[in-house]
């Protein structure tokens, strides 16, 4: 037995814990205090934004660290926490309104290191300090705007089957349709229940009032709910993830509730504004035979409604939605032919159908893209729920020059406009409106306490494990000890590596963990070889089957905890899953340095040679 790895096998050793240890690095150097500038409303930051921005900090003697404008957004690193809050103000108060200015936490590590790839481990809400949101969707307005959709599916599915009705609208009871005569009732419930299971008709004619109730099912009101929720957690997330706010946690809880984190952000108020005004989209046609004057006033026509449009004016726009934003899969900004620029739209198939039949008609006509807005108003309804500010503008006009399908431009905007309205719908917009019902500051103070009492328990617990190895097995306790620290090392470099891999309180306590599992594969090999000595094996034998036989038993134990953590992971939420991620991870590098790498010490020290006695 001669108990020697090839060249190439330590090689690979010292590379993978080399790479482990480059990617853990980046850990050391901390964070900066950061403030951040995000444009809202239409507006656009750029390198003028970044030297306005300069100049206002220059004036008020705060030093920058480093100013970095990337994806349309201005991060600016000042030396402490004062100062921050002074640069927060200062800019606050240079700036126009349409930019969101907000406290952050940056990452210290060096720009050569950044290249290379490498950066810290994503700190969660509980250790990083951040804010947390519980948020409630209004289903009942997500139950609105589909029975507002079936209206206008009624209208068009009844003048396809050349059906004539009398009018068609929402009453307390449902959709009312009405007909001139029972044969029509009838012949217009045959025609709409053969289109689907969605709806429960009834006839409620009387005294010579012919109509047709159309209510939603059960299993469609729970399906709108469903979908209500789904797609806000999508946007919530998309619009988190265009903001730049890095690692959000965005997730449902229960059936209406949506649950935010944003670690790093320390102003709830100004978090708020990153977050993005809860808003939705809609597509209609402009009225254009309305009279201007008797619209300035409001007197428009029952069909028709006046909105404000963004930058001064009114447009007047036919109550019948078009489109919502629920539909849009894409959206850039782009130029035509002429320079002009424009926003190219992507709907999903049931969007461009939608969009095929209704611009078919009206080739030649505007229409006008409606950004409606809800803010908190600060108040209270009766029943308790947080009362709602609807603000709605109108932010485009433009002509269709074709019939429209799942891909088409909006045109007449300036540039800065283009890009704002290609982030708002490459976001998405919201199906239904939602509103803060929870909020909580976790302070970076608090974080900094949870990092160093975990990093104590963390540290102890080492001691302790690195003392007794060191006095039980001697040498080879040595080589134990230097293997748990490379695990060590190796756990942080790979949560570093993996960009969705965030560092939380429980995760913490999933490193304890490995380090007492990381030294116990150690334990159960020097023991077999110590078994082996005592059956009188040779050292050479006693090695060779100290670590073969001993690998089964490790493999078994390891592999059993691992798909234990794994299901943690699938099914756990939240802090469940981060101690499973870096359970999971220090399972497989516990392996690794344990059993490859102590080896490769081992054989590099005694393999090959005569030796007598092992200190074990």
């Amino acid at each position: 037995m001669l108990n020697k790895y090839p060249m190439w096998k330590n090689i690979m050793v010292v590379l993978i814990i080399a790479i482990g240890g480059f990617y853990a690095i980046p850990n050391l150097f901390g964070e900066d205090h950061a403030v951040q500038v995000v444009a809202t409303r239409g507006a656009e930051v750029t390198a003028s934004t970044q030297a306005t921005v300069n100049d206002l900090l220059a004036s008020k003697d705060i030093a920058v660290k480093r100013s970095e404008l990337e994806n349309g957004q201005l991060l600016v690193r000042v030396q402490n926490a004062e100062q921050q809050l002074l640069a927060r103000e200062t800019i606050a108060a240079g700036l126009a309104d349409n930019y969101t200015v907000a406290l952050n936490l940056a990452p210290a590590t060096p720009q050569w290191l950044e290249a290379l790839g490498g950066g810290p481990m994503k700190l969660g809400l509980d250790l990083r300090g951040g804010v947390h949101f519980l948020m409630e969707v209004d289903m009942s307005e997500a139950i609105r705007k589909m029975e507002e959709a079936k209206i206008a599916d009624f209208r068009g599915q009844l003048r396809e089957e050349r059906i004539r009705y009398s009018g068609v609208r929402k009453t307390p009871r449902g959709i009312e349709i009405k007909f001139r005569d029972a044969d029509t009732v009838s012949k217009a419930e045959r025609y709409l229940k053969t289109l689907g299971n969605d709806m429960v008709y009834s006839d409620i004619s009387s005294n010579g009032n012919f109509a047709l109730l159309a209510t939603m099912s059960e299993v469609y009101l729970k399906q709108i709910k469903e979908e209500a929720l789904q797609q806000n957690i999508t946007t919530i997330r998309n619009r988190v993830n265009e903001l730049g706010v890095a690692e959000p946690v965005v997730q449902r809880q229960g059936a209406e509730r949506i649950v935010v984190q944003l670690p790093g952000v320390q102003d709830t108020a100004r978090a708020k504004e990153i977050l993005g005004a809860t808003a939705s989209i809609e597509f209609r046609m402009v009225d254009d035979n309305a009279d201007p004057a008797a619209a300035a006033s409001g007197r428009v026509s029952g069909l028709s409604e006046v909105y404000p449009r963004r930058g001064g004016g009114v447009a007047v726009l036919r109550k019948e939605v078009m489109l919502t934003g629920d539909h849009i899969t894409g959206a850039q900004p782009s130029f035509d032919e002429y320079s002009r620029p424009q926003v190219s739209i992507q709907l999903d198939a049931k969007g461009g159908n939608i969009f095929s039949n209704v611009t078919r008609d009206n080739i030649g006509k505007p229409m006008a893209t409606l950004f409606i807005e809800y803010k908190d108003s600060g108040e209270r309804n009766e029943d308790g729920s947080v009362k709602m500010n609807k603000i709605e503008e109108v932010i485009s006009v433009a002509t269709i020059q074709a019939r429209l399908g799942r891909n088409f431009v909006i045109t007449g905007l300036e540039h800065k406009e283009a890009q704002s309205l290609a982030l708002l719908l490459r976001a998405g917009a919201l199906i239904a409106p939602v509103t803060i019902v929870e909020e909580r500051t976790i302070g970076p103070s608090l974080g900094q306490q949870n990092i160093e009492n975990g990093m104590q328990a963390m540290i102890w617990g080492m001691i302790i494990v690195l003392l007794f190895m060191l006095v039980y097995y001697r040498a080879f306790g040595v080589i134990a000890n230097l293997a748990l620290m490379a695990n060590l090392i190796m756990v942080v470099g790979v949560m570093s590596m993996i960009p969705g891999a965030v560092l939380t309180l429980p995760g913490i306590a999933g490193m304890v963990l490995t380090v007492g599992m990381a030294v116990d594969g150690n334990v159960l090999i020097y023991e077999r070889i110590r078994e082996e000595l005592l059956a009188g094996r040779s050292v050479q034998q006693a090695i060779h089957e100290g670590y073969a036989n001993a690998f089964s038993t490790i493999a078994d134990a390891n592999i059993t905890t691992f798909m234990t953590a794994l299901i943690l992971f699938a099914v756990g939420t939240g802090a469940v899953k981060g101690f499973a991620v870096t359970l999971m991870i220090g399972i497989a590098t516990s392996m690794f340095t344990s059993i490859v790498g102590t080896r490769s010490i081992v054989n590099a020290m005694w393999g090959g040679k005569r030796v007598k006695k092992l200190s074990i």
